[in-house]
């Protein structure tokens, strides 16, 4: 299995970036429903002020080829579309777990 962890960091106002990161939140927890390979996702919403990143996503797959199979799923893209005017940076991390 493959841990595949993303943190974002959003642009906007506190307030905007908090709504933005809740309908990304929501978009996402739908998709292991949608999206075979997705065994699980878990999704955080960064609640410490002093802290610049917004959101963390960790989703559980059964390999590598199952991260490019998600990443490019159409129920993902639609997700990722939600923040793609507020994403000022991306980090990422997969592993095996």
């Amino acid at each position: 299995m493959v841990r595949h962890i993303v943190t974002f960091k959003l642009s906007g106002s506190p307030e905007e970036r908090r709504m933005v990161a809740e309908r990304f939140r929501d978009a996402l927890l739908a998709l292991p429903e949608k999206i075979d390979v997705l065994k699980s996702m878990e999704v955080g919403i960064n609640e410490n002020p002093s802290e610049e990143w917004d959101v963390v996503l960790a989703a559980v797959v059964p390999d590598m080829q199952s991260v490019e199979v998600y990443a490019k799923h159409p129920a993902h893209v639609a997700a990722a579309s939600l923040i793609a005017g507020h994403k000022e940076a991306r980090a990422c991390v997969d592993y095996n777990c």
